[in-house]
């Protein structure tokens, strides 16, 4: 063996010799710290198991309790900061086109879902039946325009009779008048004084028959003229029902479930075609009536609308509703709302109506979509 490696033996053997000793030592147990024990509770080692296990189960119920308990305060709270409801949806004017007359559909210049200008003809009415009855009307005016003239020159002929009766009439009181003191007085026959008197009598006579007759004459123009103002307003009614033959779109808006063909009937004041309004878009949205007292028209509310997620919209609370019905189907014009079933309570929800600021022109509303509402006081 070599110096080095008999080196390296007593060194393992020198170190050896230090460790037995200290391993062989027995030192004092050091004095750990106990464990706090919290007043009341039983010392660790006297827990059994299911009595531990026993105050686990307490710990957790109390802290299921009082999260439940925070909850419901901040739930009831949060009603004083904010107003938030999933019970909206949008909707708009819904117009009910109906025809002014009855008849056959003879045209329909319109398809399912097309978006219609005011004044766009929606379908037509076959307006033969109109022209027939105008064209009959037209003719008895013509006619009755005709007797008015002939009327006219009846009433100018008896009024000529009347003042030829009158002047004679004059002349015949004249006569008497003059007759009457000569025949007193001897220079006159009795007998011609009573001629004079009979042709007196002839005389107011045939003034009075001419008066008659063109009283007779002016009531018949009357009639005449009345005849002829009664058929003018049957022409011009029968003109306006030839111009409602032709249906038009009452404002700007949206065909919608469009059912009517050609050969339909058409039946006055029946709705034939249904129209979404183009510029009444609003949302009604029911909030319960513990947050309605809150809340005040002019105020701006947040929109989601689910047509377009993730698009939070600005809008304007434009008015609340004063009345609901509590029954549904009631025959009433109240609105009804479904109560709500969160709690044990029913709670009554009125519409509030909301209005969007400055509506993006690509976003294109839906009668009838869902939305959700917030409203911050």
């Amino acid at each position: 063996m070599s110096d080095r490696g008999t080196l390296a033996s007593l060194r393992e053997i020198s170190k050896a010799e230090r460790v037995l000793p200290e391993a062989e030592t027995v030192e004092p147990p050091s004095l750990a710290p106990l464990p706090e024990q919290k007043v009341g509770e039983a010392p660790a080692a006297d827990l059994d198991p299911q009595t531990a296990s026993a105050a686990r189960y307490r710990r957790r119920v109390l802290l299921v309790l009082s999260a439940i308990a925070l909850a419901l305060l901040l739930y009831w709270a949060s009603g004083y900061v904010f107003a938030y409801t999933d019970d909206a949806y949008v909707t708009s004017d819904f117009v009910n086109v109906a025809p002014y007359v009855s008849g056959r559909i003879v045209s329909v210049n319109i398809v399912d879902n097309q978006a219609v200008a005011k004044g766009t003809v929606l379908a037509e009415i076959d307006p033969t039946p109109f022209q027939l009855a105008l064209n009959e009307k037209q003719a008895k005016k013509t006619e009755a325009e005709a007797q008015l003239a002939v009327d006219r020159d009846v009433i100018v002929a008896t009024q000529a009779q009347r003042d030829d009766a009158a002047a004679k009439e004059r002349l015949a009181s004249d006569n008497v008048h003059r007759a009457t003191p000569i025949t007193a007085a001897g220079f006159y026959s009795r007998q011609g004084l009573d001629t004079l008197t009979a042709q007196e009598q002839e005389a107011k006579a045939a003034l009075a028959d001419a008066e008659a007759a063109i009283a007779k004459a002016q009531q018949m123009l009357t009639l005449h003229q009345a005849a002829v103002a009664t058929i003018s307003a049957e022409i011009a009614y029968l003109q306006w029902q030839i111009e409602q033959t032709k249906l038009l779109a009452p404002t700007d808006g949206t065909i919608t479930n469009l059912m009517l063909r050609v050969g339909d009937q058409a039946v006055e004041n029946a709705p034939l075609i249904g129209l979404v309004d183009a510029h009444a878009w609003r949302i009604f949205a029911n909030y319960k009536e513990s947050l309605i007292r809150h809340i005040q028209v002019g105020h701006t509310a947040w929109v989601w609308l689910d047509a377009y997620p993730w698009h939070i919209h600005r809008a304007t609370i434009q008015g609340i509703a004063r009345g609901i019905s509590r029954l549904q189907g009631e025959p009433k014009m109240l609105p009804y709302v479904e109560p709500t079933t969160d709690w044990i309570r029913l709670e009554r929800r009125f519409p509030v109506t909301l209005v969007l600021q400055d509506p993006d022109p690509e976003v294109v509303l839906h009668m009838g979509s869902d939305a959700r509402t917030l409203i911050i006081y």
